[in-house]
């Protein structure tokens, strides 16, 4: 029996109390400083609580009517990046249910060999081999485009291991029973396989979405144009440079609607992805 001590609780509860205002004070000076004009961003010390100014500063980000360095709307640098993550979402976790499924059901020459070349690539990032990509890439004729922005990036060696090993913890009694019922391998994948690893890409799904959100690095060489930036270097494009103005404002109610739909997708998917995690009863 776990003994109760309350100094103890107290003690702990408060630790987290703690850890979350030290998190979310940061956010909040955010929120507050979008609600202000940057004359009054300005003064010392700065505001600590809301102002009057929430409307125009959230409608002047989200149509693009600033004076900022970078003077395209919100809404389309949101819309941009949302694509670019589900593509790279549903790529990742395509390509990765695929290899993990052929990896581990069929067998062929080499197969140990094939996995460990894909999980190899995970000591070349895309900061490491950027060069030779975006040759590629330019090759192709995919600068400035939605298919070059996000194909790059939606090979994933650890999705493929993910997946590799929950399909070793399938029974074997499951493939001999599908194989007694006349189902074929793709049969296989899509009525058992699929089904149980319901979890488990509900779990990837949040991860990856969170990396393809905020993905700064390559976005920033491969976008040419405005219309194609996401949100992430829409933001520093905002910061400007030199006798360019900064509305802070601005910039901070762009930092809001940036966080807001991967922070939606945490918290809607938040039972999914621990369960994905966590459940180990398959």
């Amino acid at each position: 029996m776990v003994e109760r001590r309350p100094l103890l609780t107290l003690l702990a509860h408060s630790v987290m109390i703690l850890g979350a205002l030290l998190v979310a004070f940061p956010l909040y000076l955010a929120f507050v400083a979008s609600t202000h004009l940057p004359q009054e961003l300005a003064q010392s010390p700065i505001p600590l609580l809301p102002g009057s100014h929430f409307w125009e500063s959230y409608q002047t980000a989200l149509m693009g009517t600033g004076a900022a360095s970078s003077s395209a709307p919100v809404a389309h640098m949101i819309w941009v990046s949302f694509v670019i993550t589900f593509i790279i979402v549903t790529g990742k976790i395509s390509i990765s249910l695929l290899s993990a499924f052929a990896v581990v059901y069929f067998r062929f020459p080499l197969r140990s060999l094939c996995f460990w070349a894909i999980f190899i690539t995970l000591m070349l990032p895309v900061e490491v081999r950027i060069g030779p990509t975006y040759q590629v890439v330019a090759d192709l004729g995919m600068i400035n485009t939605y298919a070059g922005l996000s194909v790059p990036l939606i090979a994933s060696a650890t999705a493929t291991f993910l997946f590799r090993q929950f399909f070793l913890t399938v029974p074997d009694e499951l493939v001999e029973a599908a194989r007694v019922d006349g189902a074929g391998p793709m049969r296989f994948f899509k009525d058992i396989l699929l089904p149980l690893s319901a979890t488990s890409i509900a779990a990837l799904f949040v991860i990856q979405f969170i990396y393809g959100w905020n993905q700064y690095l390559w976005p920033l060489i491969a976008a040419t144009s405005e219309d194609m930036y996401p949100i992430v270097i829409g933001i520093k494009r905002m910061i400007g440079g030199g006798e360019t103005p900064v509305e802070w404002n601005v910039l901070m109610a762009t930092a809001i609607l940036a966080m807001l739909p991967p922070a939606l997708v945490v918290v809607l998917m938040q039972k999914w992805f621990v369960k994905g995690l966590v459940d180990t009863e398959k």
